[in-house]
């Protein structure tokens, strides 16, 4: 009996021996611990991210808290990973658009473009940069990984360019026509245009679920809320100082604000869209222009064209928490941040010269000599799933 049972303890033993052994080896194949009875495991109890109901046809929101997810540092999409970078800088004066190469901060082509160009604009599925030809009545299509711009479209009064979230249409932003139209994506061909009471149409940013997008109209100093699928005003106001000027439009990380630089006011309008009440102000500096948010979904960074200046806004805290300023001054105006997000990239509207700024510091990198009248520059290309227009707004 002994025997036996002293036989059966040192099988036992070499078991468990064996078993420690092999699980000391597959450090990566370790048994998950059983979650303690009555409880649910880690994982169950992480609450689930709501869905937002957004427009047919529009891509799903990744993170209701964060639109801008998918614009982490170089998180490019397969449509433009072999994409060359280079910064595309409309001379609106010199009716020529500006090619860098942002590694050697050099022009490394000048494109002959139509009349006027306003802004650079990356299409809806990242294939296409459209160049505004706002007194040429055209846009000019770049193709981004040559480099080669192609026939002009024949499109009216194209001040600025932008797309609904749905990829459908294409929305000019007519602003002396003081109208706003809706256009067939890729053919540019006109679906609807929807006159408006306001003057000056020129920028745009849309909702979180793409159902509607706020507009502002610089020379009368109002907004507009526009219907993304039914393509009409629904509500409009004016803003609450008299010669206000709004230009630039941005919706917070979360989705809940809307940010609208005032270049008369000196500083943002905060509005809340789906309830388009009265915005309350914060300023900024003289001149405020472009808005563009870090690549952390944390700062957004303001150009006060009127006093070459930066602000940092930061979104969690509420308020402006620095301030850069251009050495020598400057005109900083439209533009964006570079894929890496570590460059911001500004034109100089009135010094014919384009600003590279250190994201993390402030400084300035390098100043570059352009064209006369530098205006909406495009990096690109830029982290994100589509492109909703402008000088590249991405999700």
């Amino acid at each position: 009996m002994r025997t036996t049972k002293a036989a059966r303890l040192l099988a036992a033993a070499a078991t468990v021996t064996a078993l420690a052994l092999l699980s000391a080896c597959d450090g990566d194949r370790r048994p998950e611990r059983a979650a303690p009875a009555g409880k649910e495991t880690a994982r169950r109890q992480l609450p689930e991210r709501p869905r937002v109901n957004v427009l047919p046809g529009m891509p799903p929101v990744q993170d209701p808290a964060d639109l801008y997810s998918a614009d982490r540092p170089n998180r490019l999409s397969p449509v433009v990973k072999d994409v060359p970078s280079r910064i595309y800088v409309p001379n609106t004066n010199s009716d020529t658009v500006s090619v860098i190469d942002p590694a050697t901060y050099r022009v490394v082509e000048t494109i002959p473009v139509g009349r006027q160009p306003q802004h650079v604009v990356p299409s809806w599925d990242l294939k296409t940069l459209w160049v505004n030809n706002d007194l040429g009545n055209t846009l000019t299509p770049i193709d981004p990984r040559t480099g080669r711009a192609g026939r002009p479209v024949d499109v009216h009064d194209p001040y600025n360019l932008y797309f609904t979230p749905d990829g459908r249409h294409a929305v000019v932003m007519a602003s002396m026509d003081r109208r706003l139209v809706f256009r067939d994506a890729h053919t540019m061909r006109v679906v609807k245009s929807v006159p408006v009471s306001c003057y000056g149409v020129n920028h745009a940013d849309f909702s979180a679920d793409g159902r509607y997008f706020i507009v502002s109209c610089e020379f009368s100093g109002e907004i507009l809320k526009v219907d993304t699928a039914k393509m009409e005003v629904v509500a409009q106001q004016r803003l609450p100082l008299r010669g206000a000027m709004p230009q630039d439009v941005k919706i917070s990380p979360d989705g809940r604000l809307f940010y609208i630089a005032d270049m008369m006011a000196n500083g943002l309008w905060i509005l809340n869209g789906d309830t388009f009440a009265r915005p309350r102000f914060l300023p900024t500096g003289k001149g405020a222009h472009g808005l563009y948010v870090s690549r952390d979904s944390r700062e957004m960074y303001i150009s006060n064209r009127g006093e070459g200046s930066v602000s940092v806004f930061d979104f969690a805290q509420d308020r402006l928490t620095k301030k850069w300023h251009l050495p020598g001054g400057g005109s900083p105006d439209m533009g964006g941040v570079s894929a890496d997000g570590t460059t911001l990239w500004l034109s100089g509207r009135y010094h014919s010269e384009v600003y590279a700024i250190d994201t993390r510091t402030g400084a300035q990198r390098a100043r570059i000599k352009v064209g006369s009248g530098p205006h909406g520059l495009a990096v690109y290309p830029q982290p994100g799933r589509y492109s909703l227009g402008h000088t590249g707004i991405f999700r």
